[in-house]
């Protein structure tokens, strides 16, 4: 019986080399066929099965990281019509900011981004703006027209300082 085994264990050598790799190769130990294709079916599905769950986080994460572009139109016009009511003072307090994120469907993240980039890109404060600004302690304004309003998204500039 041996014999017969190392026989055909060589034979099928012999047949390998003679006709190269094929798709399907023999088993020499157990004289069955395989096919790669199925065992890669199999190694993949094991694999999947196995790391799906880490694969599909890995997925979420590289989602969120992806550069989204421009924010959808309607949403921009309402940024833009805030900032032109407010062009004196375009510092929407956290109220206002929350407002604004929920009349756009917006990230408070993403209306914060919009502000500054805005303010960076398009605002020049005035000369008496330069100083409130760089004053802190400025509590006229805050009191006076911020605490004061009924209506935080239209926070208007103090007439003061106009």
């Amino acid at each position: 019986m041996r014999g017969r085994s190392k026989q055909l264990t060589a034979a099928c050598a012999e047949a390998m080399e003679r006709n190269g790799s094929s798709e399907e190769e023999v088993d020499v130990n157990n004289n069955s066929f395989i096919d790669p294709q199925a065992e890669d079916r199999e190694l993949k599905g094991q694999l999947l099965r196995k790391y799906s769950g880490y694969l599909g986080s890995l997925k979420q994460e590289f989602m969120k990281k992806r550069k989204k572009g421009k924010l959808p139109k309607e949403a921009r016009q309402q940024l833009l019509d805030w900032w032109t009511r407010h062009y004196k003072w375009p510092y929407p307090s956290e109220a206002q900011k929350l407002a604004l994120a929920e009349a756009t469907g917006l990230d408070q993240k993403q209306i914060n981004n919009w502000f500054i980039n805005q303010r960076k890109r398009h605002w020049k404060p005035s000369e008496d703006m330069q100083f409130v600004v760089m004053d802190a302690g400025h509590p006229h304004y805050y009191m006076d027209h911020v605490l004061g309003n009924p209506f935080p998204m239209d926070i208007s500039p103090a007439p003061a300082l106009l």
